[in-house]
């Protein structure tokens, strides 16, 4: 039965967010600048991180119409990013529709995308009455950890020798700051005290951490049809996952030579995806995957245990046990 309260709550606070995105950039000229803005918000998605700021202002004690506006902020930093990843990663596609670049043009993609890095901002301000320097401090240290993340990632492209350690460092800002910084700042926004805070924050950085590892091993273990995407899209592109970094670590004679060469091809062919994902199997990557996912997950669940049992905490943690089960 909480199962089903919690979906409907989070379908709740999604039709909210929803509305207020449809809203934001309504008769804002010029509309060179404005409609690409609206286009890169338009593509839906499961909005996790307004609903993580909301969750964490409500586990803090704080109500979530005192964060609606810095919700929006997160979510629009979080399209920011990828607008400019699209084009540094020549990506067409972005959740079924074409990129922001493709459908209108790179210089256009640019400047929305800056646009609206300043929009996060004004509308952060907002919901500023509390703590104003210490959230503003943390939402700027979360695009400078962002952009750090988003610079190792292009690095390791070219890099012949990427370890576990710095892959955990880059997924811990490319894919976890954010995080960390929507549940930092709604702990700030509820007036927590630091205690509070660092919980949340720590609950976000292990999540985020969950999160990534879980989608490097949904590429190769998901249903098709269910994922929405070209399963071993990560092994075809040559990216150096979770999976691919640990069966490199793992493997021997043939097999790791085999491996080595999608390094040195830069990926590999959709036909050869089945015996590559032999090899993971082989060696119990996707087992490890899987632990590495718990562990991570524990972390940011053990944390809360010192939060009280209210809508926001409860909700929380059956974010987290929903994010490590999902399917795509």
């Amino acid at each position: 039965m909480k199962k089903e309260k919690y979906e409907l709550q989070y379908g709740r606070l999604l039709e909210k967010i929803e509305k207020r995105i449809e809203k934001l950039f309504n008769n804002k000229k010029p509309a060179s600048l404005y409609e690409p803005c609206k286009y890169a918000l338009e593509s839906g998605g499961k909005r996790l991180r307004p609903v993580l700021l909301l969750l964490s202002t409500k586990a803090a004690g704080g109500k979530f119409n005192d964060a609606y506006n810095a919700a929006l902020a997160v979510e629009i930093f979080h399209n920011f990013t990828l607008v400019h990843d699209d084009i540094m990663d020549n990506s067409p596609i972005r959740r079924g529709r074409p990129s922001l670049y493709k459908k209108f043009d790179t210089n256009t993609a640019i400047l929305a995308g800056d646009n609206l890095i300043a929009f996060a901002y004004k509308l952060l301000l907002k919901d500023c009455q509390k703590n104003t320097n210490q959230i503003i401090e943390i939402f700027t240290q979360g695009i400078i950890d962002v952009c750090e993340g988003q610079s190792l990632d292009k690095e390791f492209e070219t890099r012949r020798n990427v370890s576990l350690r710095e892959y955990r460092n880059m997924i811990s800002k490319k894919t976890a700051a954010l995080l960390t910084v929507c549940t930092g700042i709604g702990g700030l926004i509820a007036g927590a005290n630091y205690e509070v805070v660092r919980i949340l924050m720590n609950y976000g950085k292990n999540l985020g951490m969950a999160f990534q590892i879980q989608d490097d091993l949904l590429d190769i273990t998901a249903d098709e049809k269910t994922f929405g995407k070209k399963v071993g899209s990560d092994l075809i592109e040559g990216k150096k996952t979770y999976l691919f970094l640990k069966a490199l670590e793992k493997a021997k004679g043939e097999d790791k030579k085999k491996l080595l060469r999608v390094i040195k091809n830069s990926g590999i062919e959709s036909n050869e995806i089945e015996s590559y994902k032999s090899i993971y199997e082989k060696y119990g990557v996707p087992e490890d995957a899987k632990k590495e996912i718990d562990k991570y997950t524990r972390s940011a669940l053990n944390g809360l245990n010192k939060l009280p049992d209210n809508e926001g905490s409860l909700m929380l943690r059956w974010l987290a046990n929903s994010l490590i089960n999902r399917t795509k």
